[in-house]
């Protein structure tokens, strides 16, 4: 059996899960309990203040969940190696997933950086196949540029040798 990947994701992506994270538990809750909650204050109904203070109690345990406790799990599990023939992803908390990418099959090779990763100076490397795409997040913006150019420069290198 192949080990496993051994380059970790930048530490930084940690922090861009947390507030990416936080960022969409909020826009749900304020989406799923305000309306129960406005129902409960305009009309005097007790179950609407309820449903709220449900929703209210899931979203603080979601972030603690989210925030403190699956971060460091996630990074410790994500990890990826670049050899001459294949690109090796390595991800997973409760189901491991494993993709080793031969690049005579890559298609593409893209970097990209929303507004959070940009504010971290991180990018992530997106490697495109006929099957679909995989994504290497939270690199370095310059070690995600050097992966982007030697994987396409591998894949263009193995199209050439068949």
């Amino acid at each position: 059996m192949r080990p496993m990947p051994s380059c970790p994701l930048d530490p930084r992506i940690k922090r861009v899960w947390r507030i990416n994270d936080a960022l969409w538990l909020t826009v749900v809750w304020l989406c799923c309990a305000l309306p129960f909650f406005f129902i409960g204050l305009a009309s005097d109904e007790g179950w609407a203040c309820l449903v709220s203070l449900g929703f209210t109690v899931a979203y603080i345990l979601l972030m603690v969940l989210c925030l403190g406790i699956l971060p460091p799990i996630r990074y410790a599990r994500w990890r990826y190696e670049l050899s001459d023939d294949f690109l090796d992803i390595s991800r997973g908390i409760f189901w491991r997933k494993r993709f080793v990418i031969p690049f005579i099959r890559v298609q593409n090779t893209d970097t990209r950086q929303g507004p959070i990763l940009r504010a971290f100076g991180l990018s992530s490397v997106t490697v495109s196949t006929a099957a679909g795409s995989h994504e290497i997040p939270g690199l370095d913006a310059q070690q995600a540029e050097i992966l982007r150019d030697r994987a396409a420069e591998l894949a263009r290198l193995a199209r050439e040798d068949v």
